[in-house]
């Protein structure tokens, strides 16, 4: 006789989303508070306050996901360029300028493989 499904056994692990390299880059001058999409199916964005220029940070986003990244001056302006390039190619970029300049930064990233039910119909 044996045991089957013992609390030892490890749980089946779970399918990861497919992701891509997304580098997310600021440059100029002034205070800039930056958000942008990182890793997680939840899609929330990662937020960065008073961050020093220059900036720049490379994140795995899921597929089917669209990478963003969005800039916002303070008070005292400046000016401020992001950048987004996806699997090191570049993808778009826009400038920020003045008392509370914003600019934003997006792509696309395909969606992930369907998985194939096996499951006569």
């Amino acid at each position: 006789y044996g045991i089957l499904g013992t609390e030892d056994d490890a749980a089946p692990e779970q399918q990861k989303t497919p992701t891509a390299a997304v580098t997310y880059e600021v440059a100029g001058k002034g205070n800039v508070e930056v958000s942008y999409l990182a890793r997680g199916s939840e899609g929330r964005a990662t937020v960065e306050a008073n961050v020093e220029l220059p900036w720049k940070k490379t994140v795995h986003v899921p597929l089917g996901k669209r990478p963003t990244i969005s800039i916002l001056l303070d008070d005292e302006g400046g000016q401020a360029r992001c950048a987004l390039a996806i699997r090191g190619e570049h993808v778009q970029g826009a400038t920020a300028s003045g008392a509370y300049g914003r600019a934003t930064c997006a792509g696309e990233l395909p969606a992930p493989p369907r998985t194939h039910d096996s499951t006569p119909k």
